[in-house]
């Protein structure tokens, strides 16, 4: 995996960091030679702006350095703008402390990236060069390429075999053990749930079992929602709804990503990665509108629409998760349409049973700048979800707190002691912003980490 990063200082270019309320200051200490170019060339102090500074003011195209704009010291955000604005070569940071190369980093990296898997690579990216005892700073990179990566992958390319591979490779790559549950075995095994929805498929169902740490430490669950593709089964979306559907796996790759953080950071913790990996298929062996599930934990589920899929595998996977008793569970899901209407697509609901977890994720994501809003498990609503033939359904006839009755069909699967958080994420990015390519994205990633890394060590700092 390659990163737009360098750690030869021997050529570069300067790239001076300066904030819009510094930028007059820093012009006044300049040259006349460069204050002249800079005004002549109608430069405003914008956050996100780079300005191109010449040898000399008579050769325009002879770049000898840069100066880009940020909002201020503690948000370095603006520099996603810069590798589109910047040309190849290797630049080196000015005016940044130590402490903020990693957040530069993070930033400059998420505006070069580029999916070029299926197309002609559109050429050489600037780089940003930082010592060499920074090299910390692509840990969190990794872990954002990966989960990008793994969400634009064409579902053709990305099914629940190639999850599998993407863990196994991890696992391996950090001495972590990976357990694979596939097909017809997972009723044997004890997840009727994730076979139901994934039997129809011609790839077959697998439930990714992944632990790597101490048995010693405490423990730490994550379970990603891992639906490679979703045609709604038969209850079939629409063609617009179906068109991104690649993307539903976004919870198996953010639980992935973290899952290589954690590990790469050797965060002192027993981990254990959950994923239902499943293809929610058309065929005639499909799960169908009025069936009734067995579940691992032995609720039964009524079936009211099968394009509600990814609740009813992360049942199992969320019941597995609870029998080791961990210190806490959190899920990542691609979940509801419901929450993007509420949210938007840039802020993930989150929902939790216990406060203290709640409020430590929303301190650390927005500490990081990555936004994150709190829902209720509204009790009142528990009723909608109530079946005349089974324990419950696994959606609602009302139009009303999607987001909300889908959690608290995921709160059935969990002890009521046990602390869990759910994000329900969107993984994608409608419109290109800087940073932000149209796109599979991590959302976060940094912050969830951070709270993490605080509770059970004092890492955070390297990355955040």
């Amino acid at each position: 995996m390659a990163f737009p990063l360098s750690y030869d200082e021997k050529e570069t270019r300067p790239l001076q960091v300066v904030p819009v309320s510094g930028f007059d200051a820093w012009l006044s200490g300049q040259s006349d030679s460069t204050r002249r170019w800079i005004e002549a060339s109608g430069f405003q102090a914008k956050a996100g702006r780079c300005c191109l500074l010449p040898r000399n003011e008579k050769v325009a195209d002879s770049v000898v350095g840069a100066v880009g704009i940020v909002a201020s010291n503690d948000d370095l955000s603006a520099a996603a703008a810069w590798p589109e604005q910047l040309p190849p070569g290797d630049w080196a940071p000015r005016g940044v402390a130590k402490e903020q190369l990693a957040p530069l980093a993070w930033y400059w990296c998420a505006g070069a990236y580029r999916f070029d898997v299926y197309r002609e690579a559109a050429g050489e990216r600037p780089r940003l060069v930082l010592p060499e005892d920074s090299r910390d700073a692509e840990t969190a990179v990794a872990s954002l390429y990966l989960i990008r990566d793994l969400v634009n992958t064409p579902a053709q390319d990305m099914g629940p075999e190639e999850l599998a591979q993407c863990a196994g490779d991890l696992a391996r790559g950090y001495g972590g053990k990976v357990r694979l549950v596939r097909g017809n075995h997972l009723l044997s095994g004890g997840y009727p749930a994730i076979h139901a929805v994934g039997r129809a498929a011609r790839r077959e169902p697998i439930l990714i079992d992944l632990s790597w740490g101490d048995p010693k430490a405490p423990r730490v669950s994550l379970v990603g929602k891992g639906v490679v593709f979703d045609s709604g089964g038969l209850d079939i979306k629409n063609a617009a709804f179906m068109r991104n559907m690649k993307k539903d796996m976004g919870g198996a790759a953010h639980v992935l990503g973290l899952c290589r953080l954690i590990m790469s950071s050797e965060l002192p913790v027993r981990l254990r990665v959950l994923i239902p990996a499943v293809e929610n298929a058309i065929d005639g062996d499909a799960y169908r509108p009025g069936d009734v599930v067995a579940t691992r934990k032995g609720l039964t589920v009524e079936v009211h629409n099968t394009d509600a899929e990814g609740r009813v595998v992360l049942a199992d996977a969320l019941a597995q998760a609870a029998e080791d008793k961990p210190e806490l569970i959190i899920d990542f899901a691609t979940l509801t349409g419901a929450a993007r209407i509420a949210l938007g697509s840039d802020i993930p609901a989150l929902y939790s049973n216990d406060d203290e977890l709640a409020e430590g994720l929303l301190r650390e994501t927005g500490r990081v700048g990555e936004p994150l809003w709190r829902m209720p498990l509204h009790p009142g609503y528990e009723s909608m979800l109530d079946s005349t033939v089974a324990d419950l359904v696994n959606a609602t006839e009302s139009r009303h707190a999607g987001s909300i009755t889908a959690a608290l069909f995921l709160q059935r699967f969990v002890p009521p002691q046990q602390s869990w958080a759910h994000l329900d994420i969107y993984a994608w990015n409608d419109v290109r912003k800087p940073g932000k390519p149209v796109g599979g994205d991590a959302q976060c990633l940094r912050g969830v980490f951070a709270y993490l890394a605080n509770r059970f060590s004092s890492q955070e700092s390297r990355f955040n």
